[in-house]
């Protein structure tokens, strides 16, 4: 009892005894700002750990995977289907295309339109090699061995026809106003008439009607490229080209069927002095104008009366 009485020395510490003392007081705004977030963050987050279960965490919860691809299961079962249209375009010939397309364009109208608007313009060597097929149609279609003249007409009408008529559809093509350049229309007529050349001779009125027409149709076609050429002053290009001598050698192998052209060229070409009929007039000393510019003596004086 004494020991528990005796006074006890004074603690250097006073404050640890006295469980009334209270220690300072602190904010509890000092004291979050003195933690930093993501200590504080963490704590709760370990704290929510222990009590949550993580399948039931919201974070979790609110995050969305992204949607695994699938793969393609490709099917054992086989159907049979069409081609595709890239695929069908790819099986057929020049011939076929051309035979929809037509069949197309003649339904819908304005379809033919657009491509004769977007097709480029066929040249002479096109055109020329077209009718080069026709032709090689027309020479197949001859019976071998002899054969009367009227079952050889017969059995090559229907080729000689479609020659004939694609002729008559591509020259129009290359006349003016269409065609605006004169050796582009000569080159195609020049072609034309090697094509009308080779059409079969007949012995019946009735069967040579044919070639008798088109040498005219032709005949007229090269007058209106001469007259046209005239006009825009190409007399030097249908001199100085020799299309009046190439024109005077169809005339002559046609046995003089393209007088109407003849004429043309000679009206026209008689102011330069080259024509075909002037040429043989003129004397030998006598020089055309074209030859007298070309020489560069066109102007001299011109004699007159005896000297």
């Amino acid at each position: 009892m004494n020991v528990l009485l005796s006074p006890q020395p004074p603690s250097p510490f006073p404050h640890q005894y006295d469980h009334n003392r209270r220690s300072p007081s602190r904010s509890m705004a000092s004291f979050q700002t003195s933690v930093p977030a993501n200590r504080k963050r963490k704590a709760d987050d370990d704290g929510d750990e222990m009590s949550v279960s993580p399948l039931s965490s919201p974070a979790i919860q609110s995050r969305q995977l992204a949607p695994r691809p699938s793969k393609k299961i490709r099917s054992n079962e086989l159907a049979g289907r069409p081609l595709s249209l890239p695929r069908l375009l790819e099986t057929l010939d020049v011939t076929q295309l051309r035979t929809v397309l037509q069949t197309i364009c003649e339904r819908q109208p304005e379809i033919g339109e657009e491509v004769v608007k977007s097709a480029p313009k066929p040249t002479v060597e096109c055109a020329l090699q077209v009718l080069k097929e026709y032709q090689d149609k027309l020479r197949d279609a001859f019976p071998y061995g002899e054969s009367s003249s009227d079952y050889t007409y017969y059995r090559v009408k229907q080729p000689l026809l479609a020659l004939i008529d694609a002729l008559a559809d591509f020259t129009p093509q290359y006349l003016p106003p269409n065609e605006t350049s004169a050796n582009v229309s000569l080159q195609f007529l020049d072609g034309a008439t090697k094509v009308v050349h080779s059409l079969p001779d007949w012995e019946g009125q009735s069967q040579r009607h044919h070639k008798e027409n088109t040498y005219d149709e032709i005949s007229r076609a090269w007058a209106l490229v001469i007259n046209e050429a005239s006009k825009k002053g190409a007399g030097f290009l249908l001199h100085s080209g020799g299309w009046d001598q190439t024109l005077a050698k169809h005339n002559q192998q046609s046995g003089g069927r393209l007088g109407a052209a003849i004429s043309a060229m000679s009206a026209h070409l008689g102011w330069v002095g080259g024509g075909p009929s002037s040429a043989a007039s003129n004397t030998p000393n006598q020089n055309s104008i074209l030859d007298q510019l070309m020489a560069g003596n066109y102007g001299s004086p011109v004699r007159v009366g005896p000297w």
